[in-house]
C-alpha cells in the first residue's frame, strides 16, 4: 500500500526560497523551440552557478560588449537599408523601364548622311551634311585617338559592363570632396546611349534610362562597334561630329593622319567642346591635351619619349570657321545635288571636275591682287571661275575669304558684264556679214534718247570692227546692235550660254542686262573650243558609299553653236584685245591669249574674261554693296589677277595657238560674206560645221540711229549715219567709204 501510495503521489514543485531548490530561471537551453537537450532536476543547482557565471562574466566586461553590439546594430541597419535601397532602386527602375519602349524594337538610329566631294583627282575636298565628315572603323583612324579617349574618358572601357560602379565611385567622392562637379562617372557606352537616343536634359528618369540602354548596347554589340559608334558621333565642337569632320575642321587632314598630339587635342575637347575648342581657345586646348598626354602614359598606351616629341609639337592653330575656296564649290555642289537626285537620304560620293591645284592658284592670286592694291583702289571683294573647253570647272573662287563670307560670288551674285559682253554683239554681226576689216565711224551718235559715249570721251572716226573691239568703243557697239536688232544680240548669247533674262535693247551693246560670272565665262569657251556649247558643270559623278552610281553627266557631246569661221574671226579680233587694246595686263608670255575687259557705270563693277587653248578663265572686282572703285577697269585689277593665274596655271605645259588664228582661215565668197555663215537657233545641235538655217534677220537701224554733232562743231552740213549699212541680211558691205563715194 505503502509502495503503491508512494509511487502514485504527485509531487508538487516547491517555489520556496530553500537554499536546495535555488531560484529557478528559465534558460535559453530550457526551451523546445532552441533545440537544446532538457537538464535533469538534479543539476538544477549546477545550472544555477553557471548561470550565475554568465551574467557575472557580462558585468565584468561591458564596454568591449557596447562596442562589438554597436559595430553588429550598425551592420545590421546598413544591410537592411541596402535590402530595401536595393529595392527601391529595382521599383524605379522597374517604373521608368516600363515607360521605354519594348528593348526588342530598339535599334541604333542612323547616322545623318555623309556628302564626301572629290576633285577630279580623287582628293577631298570637303564633306557636307549634319556631321560635317564620314564614318570611319577603328583600323582606319589613327591609333592615338581610340588611346587617348579611352585614356581620358574611360579607363576601364575594355573591362566594365556598360556600367563602371568603380569609377562612378571615384567620381562621386572627388565631386564630395572638392564641393562642385568635376568629375563624371558616366561610361563611353552610357554616353554614346545619352547621343543616340535620349535628351540632354539632367534627370533621374533620362539616367535610369541611360543605364538600361547601356547595358543594352553592352548586350547587342562588341566594345570596339561601340567605340567606333561613339567616335563616329560624339560632338567635337565648332559644328563637327565624329572624328573626322573635326580633324578637317581642326587640323586640315583626314582622322587618318592625326598625330599623337593632335589625337590628345580632340580627346580633350569632350570635356567641353565648345569652351576648349582650339579655335576658340587654343591655349585651354593645348593645356588640356597635356593632361590627355599624362592618362596616355599612366595606362601605358605612349611612353616618355613619344610625350616629349608630342609637347613639342606647334600648338594646334585653326580658324574660327571653315576656310579655302574649295568651300564654295562644296556650297555650290550641295545646292545643286537635290535638283539631281532628290533628297538625300545616304552617305554620298560626288566626283567633280575640280583641280585643287588650279583652285590654290586661284585662290592665291585673288588674294595677293585684293592685299597688294585692293584697299587703295577701295575693292574689297573678288571671284574667279575657270573652265575647260568641255564646260567643266576647274576652278572657282567665290570671294576673298569664305570664312567672312560664305556667299557665292561667281555663281550666285548677277551684276553687269559692261563691255566683257561685246563680244556677242560682234559675233552677230559677224553672223549678219560683217568682217572684221569692216569700217565704221566712231562719232557721237544717238539711238532714240541714249547717247552713247567711249570710256575717254574721244572719237577717232573711221575704224575698222577689229580695232573697236580692241579699244573697247562704245559707240560702234552700239551702231552693231542696231545694225543686228537687240533680239538677234539675245538670242546669240542665249545661245552660246547665257541663261539669264536679258532685255533686247540698245543698250545691251553695252552689258547692261545682269548675268553671273560663270554663265558669262562659259558663254566665252565658245571661241576656245572652235563653236562648241560649253555648259558649265562641276559634278561629273554621284555615287553611293558602296559604289552605286545615281547620276553621271552627259556633256561629252555638246551642240555647235558658232560657224568655225566666225570663231576663227572673233578670235583674231580678241586676241588684239591684249596685244594692242585695253587687256594688255592680261598678257600671258609664251602663250597665244584672247579676251575683253568690261568696266561697268561709275566703276561699281570691273571685269576681265579671257581664254588660252586650254582654259577660258573670268575675273570680277567690286564691292558688295555696289559702291564705286577707284577708276578701276577691266583691264586694272580683274587683268592682273587674270594674267597672275593662268601664267601659274599654264606652267609647264606646252603652247598651242588658239582655234583659227593660224593654219585654217575663213573663206569669204566674192560678196565678201563668210562662207556657209549665219545664225543658229536655240537648241539647234549639228555634227556637221557647214549644216546653218538662214542668218537671222536684222531690224532697220537707220531711222533709229543718228549721228549728232559735237556742241562746239559748227561745220555746216549733216553728219552721215556711222556706217549703218544695209540691215536687210544681204551679204554685201556697206562702209562708210561707199556711202560717201556713192559706192
Amino acid at each position: 500500500m505503502a509502495a503503491r501510495g508512494k509511487s502514485g503521489q504527485r509531487i508538487e514543485p516547491s517555489f520556496a526560497g530553500d537554499s536546495d531548490d535555488g531560484d529557478w530561471r528559465v534558460e535559453a537551453s530550457d526551451r523546445v523551440s532552441g533545440g537544446a537537450r532538457r537538464p535533469t532536476r538534479g543539476k538544477s543547482g549546477a545550472g544555477k552557478k553557471k548561470t550565475g557565471g554568465k551574467r557575472g562574466g557580462r558585468r565584468g566586461s561591458s564596454g568591449g560588449g557596447s562596442f562589438f553590439g554597436l559595430v553588429r546594430r550598425l551592420a545590421y541597419w546598413c544591410v537592411v537599408l541596402g535590402i530595401w535601397g536595393a529595392i527601391g532602386v529595382g521599383g524605379l527602375v522597374l517604373y521608368y523601364g516600363a515607360r521605354m519602349p519594348s528593348a526588342t524594337s530598339w535599334s541604333i538610329p542612323d547616322r545623318p548622311p555623309n556628302v564626301k566631294i572629290l576633285s577630279v583627282s580623287g582628293d577631298i575636298i570637303a564633306n557636307r551634311g549634319a556631321t560635317g565628315g564620314e564614318a570611319l572603323s577603328l583600323e582606319n583612324m589613327s591609333p592615338y585617338i581610340p588611346q587617348a579617349v579611352i585614356a581620358i574618358e574611360d579607363r576601364r572601357f575594355y573591362s566594365h559592363f556598360g556600367v563602371d560602379p568603380l569609377g562612378l565611385a571615384r567620381a562621386m567622392l572627388t565631386n564630395l570632396t572638392t564641393g562642385r562637379m568635376v568629375q563624371g562617372g558616366s561610361t563611353l557606352t552610357q554616353q554614346l546611349a545619352k547621343n543616340l537616343f535620349l535628351s540632354p536634359e539632367r534627370t533621374l528618369e533620362r539616367k535610369v534610362q541611360e543605364v538600361l540602354l547601356a547595358f543594352w548596347l553592352e548586350q547587342k554589340y562588341s566594345k570596339d562597334q561601340i567605340l567606333a559608334m561613339y567616335l563616329n558621333r560624339v560632338f567635337f565642337g565648332s559644328n563637327a561630329y565624329g572624328v573626322e569632320a573635326a580633324s578637317r575642321r581642326y587640323f586640315n587632314k583626314s582622322a587618318r593622319d592625326v598625330n599623337l598630339g593632335e589625337a590628345a587635342v580632340l580627346a580633350g575637347l569632350l570635356k567641353a567642346p565648345s569652351r576648349l575648342s582650339p579655335a576658340r581657345d587654343p591655349e585651354a586646348a593645348e593645356e588640356r591635351a597635356q593632361v590627355v598626354l599624362g592618362a596616355m602614359r599612366e595606362e601605358g598606351f605612349i611612353t616618355d619619349a613619344e610625350i616629349k616629341t608630342a609637347m613639342s609639337q606647334t600648338p594646334t592653330k585653326a580658324k574660327s570657321f571653315w576656310s579655302g575656296a574649295e568651300h564654295y564649290v562644296a556650297d555650290m555642289v550641295m545646292d545643286q545635288l537635290p535638283d539631281m537626285i532628290g533628297e538625300i537620304s545616304q552617305d554620298l560620293v560626288i566626283d567633280t571636275t575640280i583641280d585643287l591645284a588650279l583652285e590654290k592658284k586661284a585662290e592665291e592670286a585673288i588674294s595677293a591682287t585684293l592685299e597688294a592694291e585692293g584697299g587703295k583702289l577701295n575693292a574689297s571683294q573678288a571671284a574667279l571661275v575657270s573652265i575647260d573647253g568641255t564646260g567643266a570647272i576647274r576652278a572657282l573662287v567665290g570671294g576673298r575669304d569664305y570664312a567672312e563670307s560664305q556667299f557665292d560670288r561667281a555663281s550666285k551674285a548677277k551684276r553687269q558684264p559692261g563691255s566683257a559682253f561685246k563680244p556677242f554683239v560682234y559675233a552677230a554681226a559677224l553672223e549678219i556679214g560683217r568682217t572684221p576689216m569692216s569700217v565704221r565711224n566712231d562719232a557721237p551718235v544717238r539711238i532714240g534718247n541714249w547717247t552713247p559715249e567711249n570710256y575717254d570721251q574721244k572719237y577717232r572716226g573711221e575704224v575698222t570692227l577689229a580695232d573697236a573691239l580692241a579699244n573697247s568703243l562704245n559707240t560702234i557697239a552700239a551702231e552693231l546692235v542696231m545694225e543686228v536688232g537687240p533680239q538677234n544680240v539675245v538670242k546669240l548669247a542665249h545661245r552660246l550660254g547665257i541663261d539669264s533674262e536679258m532685255q533686247a535693247n540698245a543698250s545691251i551693246a553695252l552689258g547692261t542686262s545682269e548675268v553671273s560670272l560663270v554663265e558669262l565665262t562659259s558663254s566665252y569657251a565658245p571661241f576656245m573650243n572652235g563653236g562648241f556649247k560649253a555648259t558649265p558643270h562641276v559634278i561629273r559623278r554621284i555615287s553611293t558609299a558602296d559604289g552605286t552610281v545615281l547620276y553621271e553627266n552627259t556633256y561629252d557631246n555638246p551642240p555647235r553653236v558658232l560657224d568655225p569661221a566666225i570663231v576663227s574671226e572673233m578670235n583674231q579680233m580678241m586676241v588684239r584685245v591684249l596685244t594692242n587694246g585695253t587687256g594688255k595686263n592680261a598678257r600671258i608670255k609664251g602663250w597665244e591669249a584672247a579676251g575683253k575687259t568690261g568696266t561697268t557705270q561709275s566703276f561699281r563693277d570691273a571685269l576681265f574674261v579671257g581664254y588660252t587653248s586650254n582654259l577660258t578663265t573670268g575675273v570680277w572686282f567690286g564691292n558688295d554693296d555696289g559702291k564705286s572703285m577707284k577708276k578701276v577697269t577691266g583691264g586694272g585689277l580683274p587683268a592682273k589677277a587674270w594674267h597672275e593665274f593662268m601664267t601659274a596655271a599654264h606652267e609647264g605645259l606646252s603652247p598651242s595657238p588658239l582655234f583659227g588664228t593660224t593654219g585654217v582661215q575663213p573663206v569669204f565668197d566674192q560678196g565678201g560674206a563668210v562662207a556657209g555663215s549665219g545664225g543658229l537657233p536655240d537648241g539647234f545641235a549639228t555634227a556637221n560645221p557647214d549644216q546653218f538655217p538662214e542668218p537671222p534677220a536684222s531690224v532697220d537701224g537707220t531711222a533709229a540711229i543718228e549721228q549728232v554733232r559735237p556742241a562746239n562743231d559748227e561745220s555746216a552740213g549733216p553728219i552721215p549715219p556711222a556706217g549703218v549699212g544695209e540691215t536687210t541680211g544681204a551679204t554685201r558691205r556697206t562702209t562708210l567709204f561707199e556711202l560717201l563715194t556713192g559706192g
